[in-house]
């Protein structure tokens, strides 16, 4: 027996960030994770061709700059990828612990590297690319369990790995194919309260639940751009209500999902200028003017490619964007429930 959701209500709050290389805002932010007091980290990914924009800013939700730290490029040269220790190449994902520890994978260099909160560098674990146990290839997402051992999106393998905070290989689960269990490039990952793992099952184009020691247990989603389905689903996030929302890159929305998951709701996007992104109009009022011969400014409220989702224990919702440089935030209050359902 379950409980059913009747109803869920998912706010739009506000938008945050603007793009920039350096300072106060995000180049293609890629993944959100949030720490205590209000801060925000955000996983920067850039591009190729301007390197210097990867790294992790440190932020408020309201917009207070903190700062940066792990930046992608060597001292030789600004548009020169940086190899070396407590650099980034392609980071995918970050994970805190519980002194908010900050473990950050990247596809590239298939490590795991992992900072203070301040922006210290604390050491790495890696492994040459192989599809052994504790090898990665191509690691994505990531989730801490209530025991701090660290579940690993072992995206290049179809799998996901366990393993301790220090690298120690545990367990994993899932191979390649499109039954039960299995995995076609699998992305993002969280764990809920019960300790449950959702996948996004990003190439099979579906969520898939596993128990904490592998064990598949129930499936939901289907290639499309209907409710309830999806285009390439980059990430999941569980609130503490049980309530399942799914980044839906290339259908460019959030969908929003009971326990059981079945649909629910679908957002497409309502993001306004940020703070930032006011401030920087206000500096040059000749900014102000070009928007106002812009065309087709209405589509800019739109998600563009969210690339993953966030929850906090307040219930609200970081959606980030990487092809607008920004996160759209979203709030949702405790579902109404229809009662107990067989």
């Amino acid at each position: 027996m379950t409980t059913e959701i009747s109803h869920i209500n998912v706010q739009y709050r506000k938008t945050i960030g603007r793009g920039e290389q350096f300072g106060p805002g995000f180049t293609y932010p890629i993944f959100v994770a949030r720490g205590k007091e209000g801060v925000m980290y955000v996983l920067c990914r850039s591009s190729e061709y301007r390197p210097e924009g990867t790294r992790v800013t440190v932020c408020t939700t309201d917009e207070e700059f903190i700062s940066t730290f792990a930046r992608g490029v060597a001292q030789q040269g600004p548009h020169e990828y940086n190899f070396d220790d407590g650099s980034l190449v392609w980071p995918t994902c970050i994970a805190l612990d519980s002194q908010e520890n900050l473990f950050i994978s990247d596809e590239w260099l298939n490590r795991i590297s992992s900072f203070s909160k301040d922006g210290e560098y604390l050491g790495k674990w890696e492994e040459r690319p192989g599809a052994g146990d504790g090898e990665l290839d191509r690691p994505s997402g990531m989730a801490f369990d209530s025991d701090e051992n660290l579940y690993i999106v072992d995206s290049g393998n179809h799998r996901v790995q366990k393993f301790t905070k220090d690298g120690k290989f545990l367990a994993k689960f899932g191979s390649y194919g499109s039954g039960d269990g299995e995995f076609n490039m699998p992305w993002g990952i969280t764990i809920d309260s019960h300790g449950d793992i959702f996948i996004a099952d990003w190439r099979n184009d579906r969520i898939q639940k596993f128990s904490p020691d592998g064990k598949f247990l129930m499936k939901f989603g289907s290639s499309g751009s209907g409710d309830g389905e999806f285009d390439r689903p980059t990430g999941v996030a569980v609130d503490r209500d049980g309530v399942i929302y799914v980044a839906d890159w290339l259908n460019n929305r959030l969908q929003v999902f009971d326990q059981d998951g079945n649909f629910v709701d679908a957002k497409t996007g309502e993001a306004g200028i940020s703070k930032w992104g006011q401030d920087k109009l206000d500096a040059n009022a000749e900014m102000w003017d070009e928007r106002e011969r812009a065309q087709g400014l209405e589509r800019e409220k739109d998600f563009w490619g969210p690339t993953g989702v966030t929850v906090d224990d307040e219930g609200n919702i970081f959606v980030p964007e990487s092809a607008r440089n920004r996160i759209q935030v979203y709030t949702t209050q405790s579902p109404t429930f229809a009662g107990p359902r067989l």
